[in-house]
């Protein structure tokens, strides 16, 4: 591929999903793309760029994005986040009398966090009417989340066994979600760079592992708009490797009982 055509085709893509891509990841575009290429009939992954940025396709457009997402997850990923729901957010939430609590799980990939979130409400046999939104770049994996159905590895990778008993069932090609779980649950596609106003705000926003692959700008572009999607002392979960350092001065860091970090809006 030639140095101007990856060029352009990293400012499509952080333009289009916020990704940032250094020069040293031509083998990357390469290795994901080549199997949109051979679909889409073209001979190199180059021709296939050529035809994206030379036409205003959107199906293309959503395919390629889709191609160059990164989906990794797994259920009750890195633990604190969940045992602060049960030890702090729901908590107070009942302290506070709440008869409904917002939660959105930004970037979701195929929903195993949000699920995650609303078995640990179903343990925890909260009294308030809890709402999960969960919203990723990818049609294809909103899809899946809605679906609600996983196979065996998929399940292995942080799941125990007596939960996956308990909340799924057999389904042909897989294990489906039960319904007790998914209840609570909605998924939608959604852009963090093209964030709206929404008539209710949100309680807690879980957006984990996604900052590290944008700008320093984009970083600070969408923590803003997050904190204007969250309820006055709402609070934002990070991943446990990121922080809100120099990025923006609305939250208060608050050290979480069950370890790690979540920020609070200010008042």
């Amino acid at each position: 591929m030639k140095a101007e055509t990856f060029d352009r085709f990293c400012a499509f893509l952080e333009q289009h999903s916020g990704i940032l891509l250094s020069r040293d990841k031509q083998y990357l575009v390469e290795t994901r793309l080549s199997r949109v290429a051979r679909s889409k009939g073209h001979a190199s992954v180059e021709s296939l760029i050529e035809t994206l940025l030379s036409r205003r396709d959107r199906m293309l457009a959503r395919d390629v994005v889709d191609a160059m997402t990164t989906n990794e997850t797994l259920w009750f990923r890195d633990g604190y986040p969940f045992a602060a729901l049960e030890k702090k957010f729901f908590p107070e939430a009942v302290a506070a009398k709440k008869a409904t609590y917002r939660i959105w799980s930004a970037a979701c990939s195929t929903g195993q966090e949000a699920f995650s979130i609303s078995i640990t409400a179903e343990e925890q046999r909260v009294p308030f009417n809890l709402e999960i939104v969960g919203t990723d770049i990818s049609e294809a994996v909103v899809e899946k989340a809605r679906q609600g159905v996983f196979d065996d590895l998929s399940l292995g990778r942080g799941l125990s066994p007596e939960r996956k008993r308990q909340y799924f069932v057999k389904a042909n090609d897989g294990w489906k979600i039960s319904p007790q779980i998914s209840r609570r649950t909605q998924f939608r596609v959604g852009n963090l760079l093209e964030l709206r106003p929404e008539s209710r705000r949100y309680d807690l926003v879980f957006c984990r592992n996604v900052l590290i692959y944008f700008s320093r700008e984009t970083k600070a572009k969408i923590i803003d708009r997050i904190a204007d999607t969250l309820v006055p002392g709402g609070y934002l979960i990070l991943g446990a490797s990121e922080s809100l350092t120099q990025l923006s001065d609305r939250f208060t860091p608050e050290r979480l009982p069950t370890g790690g970090t979540a920020y609070r809006l200010k008042s």
